[in-house]
């Protein structure tokens, strides 16, 4: 059943119906044959690009649709409720997208950013490296200056869309300092020396392509640096917030169709003479599943509308991000348990709503990063996040 939404906007609603209309036309005829074949769905993302669900949250002047966060995010849980490869696929496109949009030029922004928004191409971020997954700042992937030019060398690990994306969005170490010695490149995907190793063999997500990206002397022009050279950790750090509230959206969404399936399996078994959704003991596990998807849903979209505002809300976006991951763990599992043991066989969608959601506790920062990020947030302020923002601020 779809989740019931409050949208502020006639246009809102239209989005809204819109992603509910391609999911049932598009993805949910496809998605159980692509994931089981481990076949990326390229074809989707232009279909999406060009019903403009790819730019949502970017301004319409560059092509994006000048949505708040607020909708974009909503339209992605639609998405994810049917396939969550897809709908993380839209969240690292709009990802790669940001440093451009936020910290480029006006000049780099019309020259790449109507191509990156309008669907046609797609894109990929290239941060986290084998040995520095959750650090950033020991990256050693480098981008020597060489005359007009920048050379990178090294490989970026985990990148979704790797060997499929038109472009990369790529961070380097442009000097030794580790908070503002890394810089930000847009490198298109046919650079020479840009190369994607085989896809990794995942638990889950497998419709979505994660490969090592490597780079052997990739020549790339200062023109395509994205920010000032040593900016680069600042645009990462800025864009994986945003990001964050992305995975949180989907996390929400994956969860909302287990749900719903183990609803509608829970209505259709019977058991003694009973639907076993009558029985007390099976009803009150599905009650706190549902708990569990409009909880993690309220915590996510009261990040976005902070970020809708302008104000401060990292550490909301990582309170989202590991509420709405954690209990997409659970309810998965609990779906799981629901359909007993059709739930443990790929017959039926659970199965894989449950390894789907285990990476999600993972990437774009563990939760365990999560909590290290809340916990110093705390640690600055004694008031907690229970503020409210005065006039004069």
């Amino acid at each position: 059943m779809p989740a019931t939404r409050t949208l502020p906007t006639p246009e809102a609603v239209d989005l809204i119906n819109l992603a509910r209309e391609l999911t049932d036309k598009e993805l949910a005829p496809r998605v159980a044959e692509a994931e089981a074949e481990e076949r990326f769905p390229r074809d989707l993302f232009r279909t999406l690009g060009r019903a403009g669900l790819l730019s949502l949250p970017y301004p319409e002047e560059y092509g994006g649709g000048d949505q708040p966060y607020e909708i974009y995010l909503q339209v992605i849980e639609e998405i994810a409720a049917v396939w969550s490869s897809v709908a993380v696929g839209i969240s690292v496109h709009a990802l790669s997208c940001f440093g451009l949009a936020v910290f480029g030029t006006e000049e780099q922004k019309k020259e790449w950013l109507p191509d990156l928004l309008g669907g046609e191409l797609l894109g990929a971020y290239c941060l986290s490296e084998a040995h520095a997954g959750s650090d950033p700042g020991a990256m050693r992937t480098r981008a020597v200056r060489d005359g007009g030019d920048y050379v990178l060398n090294g490989a970026k690990a985990w990148t979704t869309h790797g060997g499929h994306a038109d472009f990369y969005t790529v961070m380097a170490r442009t000097s030794e300092d580790r908070s503002h010695g890394i810089s930000c490149f847009l490198v298109p995907a046919d650079t020479p020396g840009l190369v994607a190793d085989p896809p990794e063999r995942k638990m889950g997500l497998t419709g979505s392509a994660t490969a090592t990206v490597r780079l052997e002397d990739v020549r790339v022009p200062v023109r395509r640096r994205i920010g000032e050279e040593g900016q680069g950790l600042t645009i990462a750090l800025a864009g994986l917030d945003c990001g964050r509230l992305g995975i949180a959206s989907v996390a929400v969404g994956l969860a909302q169709g287990a749900l719903d399936h183990a609803v509608r399996y829970a209505k259709e078994r019977e058991t003694f003479g009973r639907r076993i959704i009558d029985h007390q003991g099976l009803a009150f596990v599905l009650a706190d599943m549902a708990a569990a998807v409009q909880a993690a849903r309220a915590t996510t979209l009261a990040a976005a509308r902070l970020k809708d505002q302008e104000l401060p809300f990292g550490c909301e976006a990582s309170i989202a991000k590991m509420v709405a991951t954690d209990n997409a763990m659970k309810v998965t599992t609990d779906a799981v348990q629901v359909l007993g043991g059709y739930g443990y066989t790929r017959d039926f969608p659970v199965e894989r709503y449950m390894r789907e959601a285990k990476v999600m506790q993972i990437f774009e920062g563990t939760n365990q990063i999560q909590r290290l990020i809340i916990s110093r947030a705390l640690q600055k302020d004694d008031r907690g996040n229970l503020r409210v923002p005065s006039k004069e601020n």
